[in-house]
């Protein structure tokens, strides 16, 4: 598909990137990335986002552990980990003279959404650059470990991580679901999957030496029922998050 401009062709070309060079990132594109993703939308502006760099060898092996043996959090030029931080707003409140946040589960969805749009934009920026990532919700198997390495104060929550490097070699781009099934008018119409399916069934297939023949709606169901990670509402809670 021919796309109108370049932005919309980089982000037609997004896939997810594991396996890197062993080129670094040096630290002005680092930052500048960072930079580039702070643009990203924000409720009422809090910002409420903070974003971890991991560069210790131990911390970083420790956290492909937890994430389930993913080697390419220890191999990628750059591993972040993303945070929902209300600590920061907490700050800004006692500051304007104002009482302490009480948990509220808006001021939770505003910092998680925040940080999702924020990321989403260092990852977009990361790809202008020739770079390549993918995101890490691994990390939420033992989001205690974010907290004891990156030495996290109440409020903040991590929320998952993000690899980024130079691609150490091609992958494929997995087929979207059509905008016919993504896009409603004025009320949600129910979604017939077939074809899609059958789509996705195709292209596992010629990607995969396996013969078993899997679909989207087959992938989409084995992923959602096992990572369900019952510990994460109790572990919001104790961080401040969905009180009330």
């Amino acid at each position: 598909m021919t796309h109108p401009n370049e932005t919309l062709a980089l982000m037609a070309r997004h896939r997810s990137v594991r396996q890197f060079s062993g080129r670094p990132v040096d630290e002005e594109t680092l930052r500048q990335i960072i930079r580039s993703a702070q643009g990203a939308a924000s409720s009422s502006f809090v910002q409420a986002v903070s974003v971890v760099r991991i560069t210790d060898t131990q911390a970083r092996k420790r956290f492909a552990e937890a994430t389930g043996g993913q080697v390419w959090v220890e191999q990628a030029a750059e591993f972040l980990i993303w945070c929902a931080d209300l600590h920061r707003v907490e700050l800004a409140c006692h500051k304007a003279g104002e009482p302490a946040l009480e948990g509220y589960t808006e001021h939770s969805l505003v910092a998680i959404i925040d940080t999702a749009l924020v990321a989403q934009n260092a990852l977009l920026a990361a790809e202008s650059l020739g770079l390549g990532g993918v995101f890490i919700g691994g990390l939420r198997n033992n989001p205690a470990l974010a907290v004891e390495i990156c030495a996290l104060p109440p409020q903040v929550v991590p929320l998952f991580g993000m690899c980024l490097g130079w691609p150490g070699g091609e992958t494929g781009i997995k087929p979207r679901l059509p905008v016919d099934i993504v896009l409603h008018q004025d009320r949600y119409h129910e979604p017939d999957l077939q074809d899609y399916d059958q789509r996705m069934a195709s292209y596992y297939a010629a990607r995969s030496s396996k013969t078993k023949q899997r679909t989207w709606s087959q992938e989409t169901a084995k992923a959602m029922h096992g990572k369900k990670r019952e510990h994460m509402l109790a572990f919001l809670r104790e961080r401040g998050f969905f009180l009330r």
